[in-house]
């Protein structure tokens, strides 16, 4: 007899579902001209769903493979003329270790103390790392795996709400910048050569254990591309708007079913964590623009404690330098990564 697959038609139901809301979210942010709807638009409507008890889940590995486009258009914009410039970045990139230091300083006591929360979750809580890298080296410490995922998907979730708003009425830039050239105007074998730069970057990443693959896999792949003059272009306008919709599917997705305890908790816990982080993201960028070390728009983009993807989309329509943004962001997320567990592992041990 044999055994009825259910669970895979609730799981593809759910995904249906999950599309339908971002699609539904997409159009009325199309419609009323709302800035960036196709990253906002599914973002917004899967929150929606999620918090009205949805089954909603995520597209696995189809949001992970449109990550991919993002580390491609970070590594096309990898020119001989970027790596010429990053002598220059060396002062403001040297602001990162204190910017995290800070960061650290601040965020454990306040999860620990103030939250509540034990010392595993509490310190990986305050890390400004990649999400999922974080709730990995979280739940591997003993940490609280839920907790860890709405308070870096708050996180996430208002610095990519709140930061096109700064961009636009802080620094009067514009969200309209073109993100790329349509496909049909690309050369054939350059969009040939972008996708299999996608595709060894993130499987060949995932192959030696690289953190953030999906992302840095392709990049590394493209930059070279790039810097031996063998692409020009960054991936097609169609992608770019692919990788937003998956990343505001994502993040919307990220509160399926949360609780009233957990809103309470966790999601409060997160949302007065960012409001500090922002203080000190502000702080810093006040130190590097006043100083003349970077431009308003991209000081603020380096500096902004939100992840690579985001911070990639955002800076592409606001046509901010891509290079400059990523290096800094590039630097926090690698020392976050290599840094916390063994910094996590001493404290513990003097704990005892």
């Amino acid at each position: 007899m044999s055994v009825p697959k259910k669970p895979a038609k609730t799981a593809l139901g759910a995904r249906i579902e999950t599309l339908a809301f971002a699609a539904i979210g997409v159009s009325i942010f199309w419609v009323l001209n709302l800035p960036l709807p196709f990253l906002f638009g599914p973002m917004f409507a899967c929150l929606v769903g999620a918090l009205l008890q949805r089954p909603l889940k995520g597209l696995g590995q189809v949001s992970v493979a449109a990550r991919t486009i993002l580390g491609v258009a970070v590594g096309a914009s990898i020119t001989p003329e970027v790596v010429s410039q990053l002598p220059q970045m060396i002062a403001s990139v040297a602001l990162i270790p204190l910017y995290i230091g800070l960061i650290a300083l601040i965020g454990v006591p306040f999860f620990y103390r103030i939250c509540g929360f034990d010392f595993p979750t509490a310190w990986y809580a305050a890390m400004p790392g990649g999400l999922q890298d974080m709730i990995i080296f979280g739940e591997e410490a003993g940490g609280d795996v839920r907790a860890l995922s709405l308070i870096h998907a708050t996180r996430v979730l208002i610095i990519v709400t709140i930061a096109p708003i700064i961009l636009v009425f802080g620094f009067g830039a514009t969200l309209d910048t073109p993100i790329g050239a349509p496909a049909s105007t690309l050369p054939p074998t350059e969009l040939a050569l972008l996708a299999v730069a996608a595709l060894i970057g993130w499987k060949g990443g995932e192959r030696i254990g690289l953190f953030g693959a999906s992302i840095l896999g392709p990049m590394m792949v493209t930059a070279v591309l790039s810097l031996s003059g063998f692409i020009h272009t960054r991936p097609p306008a169609e992608a770019i708007i692919v990788a937003q919709f998956m990343i505001g599917l994502g993040i919307g997705v990220g509160y399926v079913g949360v609780t009233l305890v957990e809103l309470r908790k966790s999601v409060l816990s997160g949302v007065v964590f960012t409001a500090i982080l922002a203080l000190l993201a502000a702080g810093f960028t006040w130190v590097v623009v006043s100083t003349g070390l970077a431009p308003p728009v991209e000081g603020f983009l380096a500096f902004s404690p939100g992840g690579q993807a985001e911070m990639t989309v955002l800076s592409i329509v606001a046509g901010a330098d891509l290079g400059f943004v990523i290096v800094h962001h590039l630097t926090r997320v690698f020392l976050v990564i290599t840094g916390a567990p063994l910094a996590a592992r001493w404290l513990m041990r003097r704990s005892k």
